[in-house]
């Protein structure tokens, strides 16, 4: 079993002895238990309030480096041509304090009806797709969330 307590960002340039596949909602917790690439268990101990990053390595307490990789979802892919018609969606979804990915005139969120029904009355054409979601971390973290 590997215990990991140490985080070292998404630079470091050491080999990875196996990965963790999370997804952006295990990628949001500080306590994890998870099965690494090679089958090896691998147990998760941060500091709270930190979500791991996409690509970012963790140091375990044996010294062997693993790294995270982002899990494949299903995700309400929401698009359009105009800047003004995808600013007010975003305001909007940010106004019901939703996780969102911003792309180019772009944006993915978690599959649903009620959100995606707005996004569509806004003027956004709807479709989903299978991609690692990574939304944004938010104005007061520190770091900026994509790979």
């Amino acid at each position: 079993m590997i215990t990991i307590y140490e985080r070292l960002g998404t630079h470091c340039h050491e080999e990875a002895y196996t990965s963790v596949t999370l997804t952006h909602e295990q990628r949001d917790r500080s306590r994890l238990k998870l099965t690494g690439a090679n089958g090896e268990e691998v147990r998760v101990f941060l500091e709270r309030g930190k979500p791991l990053l996409v690509g970012e390595y963790l140091l375990s307490e044996c010294g062997k480096y693993i790294q995270v990789e982002g899990a494949i979802e299903n995700v309400a892919h929401a698009t359009c041509d105009d800047w003004v018609t995808f600013s007010k969606a975003c305001y909007h979804l940010g106004n019901r304090h939703v996780k969102i990915q911003v792309c180019e005139r772009s944006l993915n969120i978690t599959p649903d009806h009620v959100l995606e029904e707005m996004l569509v009355l806004l003027g956004l054409t709807v479709t989903h797709i299978n991609t690692v979601f990574i939304p944004e971390s938010g104005a007061y973290s520190h770091g900026h969330n994509h790979p």
